[in-house]
């Protein structure tokens, strides 16, 4: 078959299968019905048999995500850019910096037409401030420029301080930058629950995420310890699995400690999320910074207000005081007061609910996320640029 009677064949490259299954789906989905060859991309884990299960071709990579060894890294580009000319692949979508890193670089390597890096946040590297993560600062940022180098590259970013901040580095041209936000939420299975909530019944505050420290674990607790020896009876619940791969990830003895000492209620991984969201009043996210923050987006889908803190991406999905509360980065006693407000006030947790579920079906729905990924797609693969 000639390269122009053949489907345009699509690499999704994620730093975890599950991230695949859970946050990308429903693009994998669109791509396949709109015609694409679709390859899914990832090191080894448990999703990757579902991926397969539902028809999708997902191949895992000799890939270690802590993995700083030089040798080993290279050796991974060489071998994603074998993969991508034994495919004949014509765009790679790399998500998160690893991926977006590593697959611009092989896809310049393969001489593939479309290379598009999707940045949600700019990860530990650059928010934390030890020794190690300042050390790998500036490497990162001369493969960033070389990744998104060519006019095949687009980077996607989730919200314009990134965009900023991508430009005043000045990492990419701003010309190929496309802002995008986040990855959308399904609003027709995120939704409000069929009943209001007992205003008499104790106010259930749940923190979903990956259990790293930047997503402001520390100060969820601490608000939580804060607010119980007030004698107040919110309960604070805690969704998500530690991810070893993260060198931001809580120790499991660390949260065992928490749930011992009575301050949290910790679910483990929730398959349904609608479910579970329906059944709590707030969801609280003190993340350091995000690109958009998923967890936020389906709870405003489903009404529920919402706390965050006022950074980059956090602060996209929540107006303060109208969706919710925005409160400083790292600052508990914020969080509590805020946590504290809602409390005692039951009418403004509803109203903030209603709010976020309006600007959720406004601004966020995934068909819109949708929509503008693959518009980037056609742009690339309508043109001969550079790769």
């Amino acid at each position: 078959m000639s390269d122009d009677a053949r489907p345009p064949k699509v690499v999704l490259f994620a730093n975890t299968d599950w991230y695949l299954y859970n946050f990308r789906l429903s693009l994998i989905r669109r791509l396949r019905d709109e015609g694409y060859d679709v390859l899914l991309i990832s090191p080894p884990g448990e999703y990757g048999a579902k991926l397969q299960a539902l028809g999708f071709r997902w191949i895992a990579l000799p890939m270690q995500r802590r993995s700083l060894n030089p040798l080993r890294e290279a050796a991974l580009v060489n071998h994603i850019a074998r993969l991508l000319r034994e495919e004949r692949a014509d765009l790679i979508h790399g998500f998160t910096i690893k991926p977006a890193v590593y697959g611009g670089l092989a896809g310049r390597l393969a001489g593939v037409k479309g290379r598009v890096s999707a940045v949600a946040g700019l990860g530990w590297v650059f928010i934390n401030p030890s020794l190690r993560a300042r050390t790998l600062r500036p490497v990162v940022a001369a493969l960033l420029r070389l990744a998104l180098g060519g006019e095949g590259a687009r980077l996607i970013l989730q919200n314009p301080d990134d965009e900023a901040l991508f430009a005043r580095a000045k990492l990419v041209k701003r010309e190929r930058v496309r802002v995008i936000k986040g990855s959308g939420v399904d609003c027709k299975r995120f939704t409000p629950p069929a009943a209001s909530a007992n205003p008499t019944a104790p106010l259930r505050v749940l923190l979903a995420a990956r259990l790293l420290w930047d997503k402001g674990l520390r100060e969820y607790v601490d608000a939580a310890r804060a607010l119980k020896a007030q004698g107040r009876s919110i309960r604070f619940l805690l969704a998500g699995d530690p991810d070893p791969g993260n060198p931001a990830a809580v120790a499991v003895e660390t949260i065992h400690g928490w749930t011992d000492e009575g301050l949290v209620e910790w679910l483990g991984h929730v398959a349904d999320m609608p479910a579970l969201l329906q059944s709590i009043d707030v969801a609280v996210l003190p993340s350091y910074r995000e690109g958009l923050p998923k967890s936020l987006i389906e709870a405003a889908a489903c009404a529920r207000a919402l706390i965050t803190t006022d950074t980059p991406g956090c602060r996209e999905v929540v107006n303060d005081g109208v969706e919710g509360f925005r409160v400083p980065v790292r600052d508990s006693s914020g969080l509590a007061q805020a946590i504290a407000r809602l409390d005692d006030d039951r009418g403004l947790v509803q109203r903030m609910g209603e709010a976020a579920r309006s600007r959720a079906l406004a601004e966020f729905d995934e068909e819109i996320v949708l929509d503008g990924t693959t518009r980037v797609y056609r742009e690339l693969l309508s043109s001969r640029g550079d790769a």
